[in-house]
Parts: C-alpha cells; sequence; structure tokens
C-alpha cells in the first residue's frame, strides 16, 4: 500500500517546521533597533528572547550587551520564552508519533497514531503562533517591550517572520495528518451501525393494554377469521337469507332467438335409396320357371 498523500505532505511540513521555530527561539532577531544617537549610523542592536546582540557594519557582531531597559523582564518576552519552548517539545513529540504511525517498515500504516500526531502538530502550532503574534503587537509600544526614546526605531526582525513560517506550517502539517483518522473514523462507524444492540431498547413512553369487546362478525366473516376455511353450515345461509332482504334490481333475462330451421329435407333422397334396394332384392329372390332360365344357371 503506498502512503497517503496527507501522511507524506504531514511528514514533510513538520521537520521543516520545526527547524524554522528552533532558529526562531534561539536567534537573538525579534526586533531590530537602530538610529541611536551616541553610535555610528551603522550601528544596530538585535534582540531576541534571550540575547541581545550589537553589530555594526566594519565590526563583527557583539553578543551579550547588558539590558539596561529592562527588555528581558517584559511579559510579551517572558511568554514567548515559554511558549516557544513547549512548542518545540510538542513538536518532538509529534514527530515519535508520526514515525510510528506512518509506516517505513510495515505493509499498512497506523491511522490512529497518525491522526493523533497531527493533532499534536496543530496544538504545537498554535503554541508558537500565540507569542510570535502577540510580540508582534507590540512590536512598536516602548511601555510594553521597553527601547530607547525617538529618533530610535524598532523594525521586524528575520527571528520574528521564521516564527511565523514555522507556526503556519505545523498547523498545516497538524492538519493533514489528522485526516489519517477519516478511514479510521469511518471504519469504527460502520461497526457501530453493524453491531446488535446491547440490551432490549426500553421505551420512553408507557404502554397502556385496552381490552376491546370484540366486534360482531357476519357468518361468513367469523368463519373464516377463526381459521374453519368452509363455508357457514345452510341453516344459517337460509336463515339469514330469510331475514335478510335481497338489494339491488332484477337483470332482464336474455330474449330467446328463433333456430334456424332447413326446408329441404335431407332425408328425401335416402328414401328413394331405399326403395330402389328393395325392388332388387326382390326381382333377385323370384322363382324360377322353366321356361326362363335363372340367374343361377347362368
Amino acid at each position: 500500500m503506498r502512503t497517503p498523500v496527507v501522511m507524506t505532505l504531514g511528514m514533510v511540513l513538520a521537520p521543516c517546521a520545526l527547524l524554522l521555530n528552533l532558529t526562531s527561539t534561539l536567534a537573538p532577531g525579534w526586533r531590530l533597533v537602530k538610529g541611536f544617537l551616541d553610535e555610528p549610523v551603522d550601528v544596530v542592536q538585535f534582540q531576541g528572547l534571550w540575547d541581545l546582540c550589537r553589530e555594526q557594519s566594519s565590526r563583527e557582531r557583539e553578543c551579550g550587551q547588558p539590558d539596561e531597559l529592562g527588555y528581558f523582564a517584559a511579559q510579551p518576552v517572558l511568554v514567548a520564552r515559554g511558549l516557544m519552548v513547549t512548542s518545540l517539545a510538542t513538536t518532538a513529540l509529534g514527530l515519535l508519533l508520526a514515525t510510528l504511525g506512518v509506516r517505513c517498515w510495515r505493509d499498512e500504516p497506523h491511522f490512529v497514531l497518525a491522526g493523533l500526531s497531527g493533532i499534536v502538530f496543530f496544538a504545537a502550532g498554535l503554541f508558537s503562533l500565540i507569542p510570535v503574534s502577540w510580540y508582534n503587537h507590540f512590536l512598536a509600544d516602548r511601555a510594553v517591550l521597553p527601547a530607547p526614546a525617538s529618533p530610535v526605531t524598532v523594525q521586524v526582525s528575520y527571528s520574528l517572520v521564521l516564527g511565523y513560517l514555522g507556526s503556519c506550517l505545523l498547523l498545516l502539517g497538524g492538519f493533514s495528518l489528522a485526516l489519517s483518522l477519516a478511514p479510521w473514523c469511518e471504519e469504527r462507524c460502520q461497526g457501530c451501525r453493524k453491531a446488535p444492540p446491547a440490551g432490549p431498547r426500553r421505551s420512553s413512553i408507557s404502554t397502556v393494554y385496552v381490552d376491546w369487546p370484540e366486534p360482531a362478525l357476519t357468518p361468513a366473516i367469523k368463519y373464516y377469521s377463526e381459521g374453519q376455511h368452509r363455508p357457514p353450515p345452510a341453516a344459517q345461509q337460509q336463515h339469514g337469507a330469510a331475514a335478510k332482504p335481497r338489494v339491488g334490481f332484477p337483470m332482464p333475462k336474455p330474449r330467446l332467438q328463433t333456430c334456424y330451421t332447413n326446408p329441404v329435407d335431407v332425408l328425401d333422397g335416402e328414401s328413394h335409396k331405399a326403395a330402389d334396394s328393395q325392388g332388387a332384392s326382390s326381382r333377385s329372390t323370384r322363382p324360377c320357371h322353366s321356361s326362363l332360365p335363372c340367374d343361377s344357371d347362368l
């Protein structure tokens, strides 16, 4: 069986999102501060969740700068630290579940584990998206995120952009892997439909039994309803016929038509034939005389 597309997509997006969120959490590039009055024009400061770095075009980046304004004590920074670390740990757990669920050494994937890993990835994406959005909302608010006064300017840096990308990839990959639960849910629903009920179903409405009297049936219905497949007795038929008048009107009887007779007597010729045959027989039996020869002498 080929690996489903939703699983493949989730397994590709989740590791990419993990790398992006890890870079966003560790790199000191959530905010870019520049335009210092007592510094050269090309001096900028990168502020992250764990470190402050000073960079100049003619020199290398110098990290570990002192926090004079209390930047690390700001609430968005503290919340972002905890939620980003939680997102990384949750993503690692989701990768473990996805590795066990999406088959690499088996013929069929484990749909339940793959779907659970998708849910874990989706939660990890929310854990990283909340602090990134909150930090971006208060980016230019110097009362919430301390920064030097104007003309110093603050801008979005690369770590914040990587955090947005990693969160979106986690949400997409988690949703894609969560679709692996569809075959399992369908199988469970079919099993529930085919399974017989555990016990007799009790009705919520009380059943009331009423003993209605039997209606008086006609003899024919009575005999056939009791299983006796025979007509009622002749006495009951006569009694019913005498008691109950006939309903309807008499049907007219058909008129008899005159039969066709042949005027020629077909036996007329037979009588003539019978007479001829009788005459021939009389002639053959006449007595013989001496003067005339008989037929027997010929």
